[in-house]
């Protein structure tokens, strides 16, 4: 067997050991999918408790009802269709920072110097120089050490229009917005999407982005700018299949 038959095999392995860190060659990682998540089907299984309904007869005869066709009516988004603003405004940071250390060391010592005369007849027939007397002799010893480090600090304020795409069951909205705005030959890109309640939605139609259940935010680009900064494909597929 040559060279290149056994470097084939060893290839093959450290490519298919690499296919789970190329879901993001060349691209951005994307997002877990929502419809298949736990919260999903929760938010599916639960009623939210009734509200009045405005259509009654009663508010029908009234000019102060409380549809939304009226004077001083509800404005907020309500159902599939609606569009509502949503406030971004993110202002984190997070620091960590931990040590770990350990040591240990062993020793044993085994030995039989006298048995009935054993450990005598037996010393006849080892090499020269060994006995019964120090027969097992052990020793060991282990240390470790380990620091870590983690700081981020990210701040990020931004509004975007999204628009009610799905009414659940239980009555929580299901809201996406997307918003790009092209500057020259580069491409800024918001996404936002993730499930809401209708009481949280204020009176101006907004809602914050801590208010979003399964919330999924992403702020990027892409274009000329963006293409330079990243690395090239080629190097992309190295990175991910070497294994040092």
């Amino acid at each position: 067997m040559n060279i290149t038959s056994r470097a084939v095999p060893l290839l093959l392995l450290a490519a298919l050991a690499a296919c789970a860190g190329t879901d993001h060659l060349g691209r951005a990682p994307g997002f877990s999918d929502l419809d298949d998540s736990t919260q999903h089907m929760a938010l599916y299984s639960n009623p939210m408790p009734l509200v009045a309904d405005s259509s009654a007869p009663s508010d029908a005869a009234s000019l102060w009802t409380s549809s939304r066709a009226s004077l001083l009516g509800d404005r907020r988004a309500g159902s599939r269709g609606d569009i509502l603003t949503v406030v971004i405004e993110i202002d984190d940071s997070a620091k960590i920072s931990n040590s770990t250390g350990r040591k240990r060391k062993g020793k044993e010592d085994l030995g039989i110097d006298g048995l009935v005369g054993l450990p005598e007849s037996i010393n006849a027939g080892l090499p020269d120089g060994a006995t019964l007397g120090d027969a097992v002799r052990t020793s060991s010893a282990s240390s470790y050490a380990g620091e870590g480090s983690v700081s981020r600090n990210e701040q990020l304020t931004l509004r975007v229009a999204a628009t009610v795409v799905e009414e659940l069951p239980n009555g929580v909205l299901r809201i996406q917005g997307q918003q790009e705005v092209r500057v020259n030959f580069e491409l800024r890109e918001l996404i936002v999407e993730g499930y809401v309640r209708p009481a949280d939605i204020t009176r101006q139609n907004e809602i914050t982005y801590d208010k979003i259940a399964g919330a999924r935010i992403s702020y990027g680009g892409r274009g000329q700018i963006t293409d330079v900064q990243q690395p090239r494909y080629g190097q992309q597929v190295v990175d991910q299949i070497l294994p040092f």
